[in-house]
């Protein structure tokens, strides 16, 4: 676990490497491949597009997918969280719960974690940024896809 602590203004992944530097390689990739193409049709330049078309495919699943798991997970989490924290009366309607409204309030501390459970089952609270920003005991996710 890294020393400096975490919060609404740095808790967002971003891996340089591959959302910066990976996507521009995909990018100018792509341009390259339409720019031949353009100039002058072959086979050859038509699978070099057709490749560049597929890498980008496969760059935006290999982060969805895993995203998706992740979710999952923490679908499970905060019902397991919840059952032990929330009253029955708010425990009853987790299913009522928007999955990034769960990836957002898992970042709340126990303490405050029921008030804000019932905040957004009441509909004062929608986006998971709103939440976030309601969170005082913010509670680090270091182990994020």
């Amino acid at each position: 676990m890294p020393a400096r602590l975490q919060n609404l203004e740095n808790h967002v992944r971003f891996v340089p490497l591959f959302h910066l530097v990976l996507t521009l390689l995909l990018l100018a990739n792509l341009v390259l491949r339409v720019r031949a193409l353009l100039l002058g049709f072959t086979e050859l330049r038509l699978a070099g597009l057709c490749v560049a078309l597929a890498l980008l495919i496969l760059f935006f699943y290999a982060r969805q997918f895993p995203i998706t798991v992740q979710d999952r997970v923490i679908r499970l989490e905060m019902r397991l969280r919840m059952e032990r924290l929330l009253p029955v009366e708010l425990m009853s309607r987790f299913g009522e719960f928007e999955p990034q409204q769960l990836v957002a309030l898992r970042f709340a501390g126990d303490g405050e974690l029921p008030d804000l459970a019932r905040r957004v089952l009441a509909g004062e609270l929608r986006s998971n940024a709103q939440i976030k920003q309601q969170i005082k005991d913010w509670q680090a996710d270091w182990l994020r896809a």
